[in-house]
């Protein structure tokens, strides 16, 4: 085997595992579960992100006490209606 056939070859064996990659990448986007806010259930520091306006915390993690109501979780769509204490929010 010469280098040009040696090239030629690594060259189509980096396509194909390229376009495996890409494929198996849309599949499991695909499969990632919809996501939705759920306010009061998080606890203290636990919580994903701020509630919106008047809120008391800012970023992610700073809820001062457990089930705060402007503090919430981010859980699988459908999850927090099942949760004691949950309102679902908007994202």
């Amino acid at each position: 085997m010469n280098k040009q056939d040696l090239l030629v070859k690594s060259a189509i064996a980096s396509l194909l595992a390229f376009g495996t990659m890409t494929m198996n990448t849309g599949a499991l986007a695909a499969d990632k579960p919809k996501m939705e806010q759920c306010f009061g259930i998080a606890k203290a520091g636990k919580n994903d992100c701020a509630g919106g306006k008047g809120s008391t915390n800012t970023c992610a993690g700073t809820a001062k006490k457990d089930a705060q109501k402007d503090a919430f979780v981010l859980v699988p769509k459908g999850t927090c209606d099942k949760i004691v204490g949950g309102t679902v929010g908007t994202m």
